[in-house]
């Protein structure tokens, strides 16, 4: 028996843009489910969508918030923010607020989808993969899993692929190209801003205030996981 498609969350409150998201989509054969505006948005969590699409120019609720509200709903599902706005802050706040990746537009079908693409496979699991445990901090590659003292963590799905691939490669400094490559794919080699923003969120998760520090910076060069 096949498996059942994948479902798609396209909140955008401008029809032309939905429509071409559900044809471009459609192709791909995954299964597209519309929200106009946030208030729809918020009902059709309920229909646990594997992916979300968001426009943050909506004409009910604030972008940012919802993208807020969504994440602290669902912690797990990626999230791709669709914005006309181009600014590093308003990038870095999306960023920050939990959205896996920043699409500017206009955009093209097959540069979104072949994002959605990467941001889809690092969040699906690999199978056969150990637990690295450093100091206090548990990482069950395979379950995806992070405790820190016993207590769960929960990361959004790039936070924990960045984790994995530090904690993978632990002691070793990874450049910034490096890690945007391994995680992001090449196209991403030199957004640096996308990089930074997820090694603060991902510290402040993992990092107690007076506890270990795990992520070690390189200045200029990169990061590397404490070993």
């Amino acid at each position: 028996m096949s498996a059942a498609p994948l479902k798609v969350l396209v909140i955008d409150d401008e029809p032309p843009i939905r429509k071409l998201l559900r044809m471009g989509l459609s192709t791909q054969g995954y299964d597209i489910l519309e929200a106009p505006n946030g208030k729809t948005a918020l009902e059709l969590l309920a229909r646990n969508p594997d992916l979300i699409i968001l426009d943050l120019g909506l004409p009910d609720i604030q972008g940012h918030e919802l993208l807020r509200t969504i994440r602290s709903r669902n912690e797990s599902v990626p999230i791709v923010v669709l914005s006309s706005r181009g600014d590093e802050p308003g990038k870095v706040q999306a960023l920050d607020l939990g959205a896996d990746d920043y699409v500017t537009k206009p955009f093209g079908p097959p540069e979104l989808i072949a994002r959605l693409e990467a941001v889809l496979r690092r969040a699906r699991p690999e199978a056969s993969e150990p637990t690295i445990v450093s100091d206090g901090l548990e990482i069950d590659l395979a379950a995806r899993a992070v405790r820190r003292e016993g207590d769960p963590v929960h990361l959004t799905p790039t936070e924990f692929e960045l984790l994995r691939v530090l904690a993978k490669n632990r002691g070793r400094l990874m450049t910034h190209r490096s890690l945007l490559v391994e995680v992001w794919g090449l196209e991403y080699a030199d957004d640096f801003q996308v990089l930074r923003a997820h090694v603060a969120n991902l510290r402040r998760k993992i990092e107690p205030p007076d506890g270990p520090r795990y992520i070690r910076t390189d200045p200029g060069v990169g990061y590397r996981f404490a070993a």
